[in-house]
Order: C-alpha cells, then structure tokens, then sequence
C-alpha cells in the first residue's frame, strides 16, 4: 500500500481521436467527483502541450448535461496532441503540476502516450515529486500490449466491416475490382475485422491482407485473378503498412511525427499503386477502383459499438479507483476478457513499462496460412467487441423459364 496523496487532478487526451475517448474522458471527471483525496479536476487542452502552456479547463464546473453529451460525441473533447516531451518538458511539466497542487495525472492514449507517462514518472520519483500517474488505453489500431484488446477499436471496427459490407454491395451491382485502404501502421486489427462484412459465401472483402504477412504484389495479383475467375468480381482489404519480404513499405513517406511514427494515412497513394498493378495485369478496360478510408474511421458518429463505449467509460472510473486506493502509484489499465461462451471482461493496472513504446501484432492463429484472410478465431474474437451490424437483404433469386431457349 502507498499513501494516497490529497491534491488536484489533471486528465489529457493524446493521440489519434476516436469514437469513444470522451467516454474515458467523462468516465475520470464523474469517478473523480465522488473521492475525498481529488479536490478539483482539471482538463488540459491539447495533451502535454496545454499543460507546458498551462491551458487548463475546470471540468469540475461542467453540468451533467454537457458531460453526457460530450461522452457521446466522438474525437477528443479536450483536443489532442502527438508530442514527446523532452526532460527539459517534462521537468516543466512537474514545475506545473506542483504550481497547481496536482497530485493525479491521467493520460488518454495509445502506447506512445503511456510512453509519455513513463517519463514524467520517472523524473517525478527523481525529483521526489509525490504524484499519482495512470494510462488510460484508447487507440483504433488496437495495438497495445497486455491488454486483450483497446477502447476505441470496437466502434472503429465496427465503421471499417459496415463500410465494407457497402463497398461490396455497390461491387456487386456493377462488378469489377475494388481496393479499400485501411488504416494499419504496424498491425492490421482494423483491417482484418472488415471480414464481419461477409453474411453469405460470396460477400467481400475476399481478400484481405495486413502487416504481419510480407506482402508480394505478383502473388497479390495471382489471389485477385483466381477470385474474378470464381465469383466474376473481388474486394480487397489492404492495411496501409503492408511491406515486402525485407521490411520495406509498399508505399513510402518521409513524414514522421515526434514519437518516429511515419506518417501514412491521409494519402490514396497506396490504393492508386495497387490499382494500376491490377490494370497492368489485367488491361487498361478492367474496371478497378480503390478508396482510402483515412481518417473516417476514427471519429464516424453515429457508429460507437455499444459494448466499446461501456468499456471506454469503464477503464476511466477504474483508473481513479486505481490511483486512489492506495494499491498503485502508477500504470497503465488494461482489459481481460473472462473464459466462457459468454463475452466479459474486468479491469486491471500494468505497470507503464509494459504498455510504452512497443506494440503487438496480430496473432498468427488470427490469419490463413496463405496470408490473404482471417480464420474463425478472429472472428470470434472480434465479433463481441463490435456489435451489431447493419442487416442486409437479398433476393432469393427464382428463375423465371427462359422461352426463347437462350
């Protein structure tokens, strides 16, 4: 046990947004309203750079009213930032916090911003600065270590499967080849759960392909081939950080934000690449076409998994109760999900090492061996996390007697 320190609050949000953060976000400020040892919660604009400038706003004054409806509402209610401070902004950052009594920290994010956390940590234990910091998990890429999966990757998810399930839909209507980019840096949780589309044998995406398998363009034109050849049309997932057998991007940026993290999304460059490959293969008359989903899928209202938003607000009222028990100094919160044909989980603190910096990968139980789809386990995994999708109809299809005999 350690000694629960009486003080102020400040919670930031970093990162990509997404559908659910300001779930987390409300989950915090209503969790910390009922304990004795937070006097006031404060909301920092824009992550760390609105505590360097000492941006602050009383989310302690906000009525109920505006709090149910900004956890409703997607993207980062507070703003959001991609910053790495450096130790001299950290030491500032702790200058702060002690100027405004902040004894509590908590951090909105992905791996980077649990990073963020790490290292104000340890300058506060060498400064001997008495503070309480917690990682709030959030990230679409759902790509974070230890826990079974992220806040803000079910309503993604959910986004990414009906969108395709749309695509397929128009695909099949008039036919030819379509190539939807997803967003994906090193993982491809996101793209892989566009296999939720498919409610019939025939349904798209047929194809579907993510970082962990090095991607080979010839033999990805050899699986769309043989998938016209079968069905007469194909649809194909593609993450935006597939690479070949040495590590290299298919599409290349020399963008990079501060955390070294090379800028992909916002470009159809991939899905142009592709799509002249196939008309290469295929003649300049294939009808081939491709769309970059970029940054709709962060922040779609409207499409907020129901069970992704509970734990979005779950995981912030955990992370107050875990900072003022007494039973952590410090971490990073994390998701388990229970054994049994029933979907549930509880809550649990990792400390901020594990979480920082370096991220997971796919399960290679979750992926075919040719490398082009998902098995049943992926399913199965992702299935509960999304909810419900949209109901599609179609006809049964009974012929009418030809008379003319062609």
């Amino acid at each position: 046990m350690v000694e629960t320190p009486r003080g102020n609050a400040v919670i930031g949000q970093s990162g990509g947004p997404t559908v659910v953060i300001n779930q987390s976000l409300v989950g915090l400020v209503r969790a910390a309203a009922g304990v004795d040892a937070i006097e006031n919660v404060y909301g920092a604009r824009h992550g760390v750079k609105g505590i360097l400038d000492e941006e602050f706003i009383d989310l302690g004054r906000e009525d109920a009213a505006t709090l149910d409806a900004v956890a409703a509402t997607p993207a980062a209610g507070l703003g959001s930032v991609r910053k790495k401070p450096t130790e001299e902004e950290c030491s500032r950052i702790l200058d702060v916090f002690e100027a405004h009594d902040v004894r509590y920290f908590f951090y909105i994010g992905g791996n980077d911003s649990a990073e963020t956390a790490h290292i104000v940590e340890g300058l506060a234990q060498e400064k001997g600065y008495d503070i309480r910091l917690f990682h709030v998990p959030k990230t679409i890429d759902n790509d974070l270590r230890v826990t079974d999966h992220c806040p803000g990757f079910g309503s993604a998810a959910k986004f990414v499967a009906s969108a395709v399930m749309g695509d397929d839909l128009d695909n099949r209507s008039i036919q030819g080849i379509k190539i939807d980019v997803v967003m994906g840096r090193h993982a491809g949780f996101l793209t892989a759960a566009t296999a939720l589309a498919r409610r019939h044998p025939d349904d798209g995406p047929h194809l579907i392909y993510v970082p962990e398998v090095a991607f080979d363009v010839e033999r990805f034109l050899d699986d769309v081939g043989a998938t016209v050849e079968r069905i007469g049309r194909c649809v194909v997932a593609v993450s935006e950080g597939i690479h070949d057998a040495d590590g290299e991007l298919i599409v290349k940026s020399g963008e990079k934000d501060s955390h070294g993290n090379v800028q992909l999304s916002g470009s159809g460059a991939l899905g142009d690449l592709l799509a002249a490959r196939v008309r290469g293969r295929f003649g300049a008359s294939t009808r081939v076409r491709a769309d970059t989903f970029g940054y709709l899928q962060r922040s779609f209202p409207g499409f907020a998994s129901e069970v992704d938003a509970d734990e979005a607000r779950r995981v912030g009222e955990f992370a107050v109760e875990a900072a003022t028990s007494g039973d952590h100094a410090s971490g990073s919160i994390a998701l388990r999900r229970h054994d049994g044909p029933e979907y549930a989980v509880d809550c649990f603190v990792t400390p901020l090492d594990t979480v920082a910096r370096v991220t997971k990968s796919l399960d290679p139980a979750f992926l075919n061996e040719a490398g082009n789809d998902v098995t049943d386990a992926w399913l199965d995994y992702v299935r509960p996390l999304a909810g419900a999708l949209p109901v599609i109809g179609r006809f049964t299809g009974h012929p009418v007697e030809k008379r003319l005999g062609r």
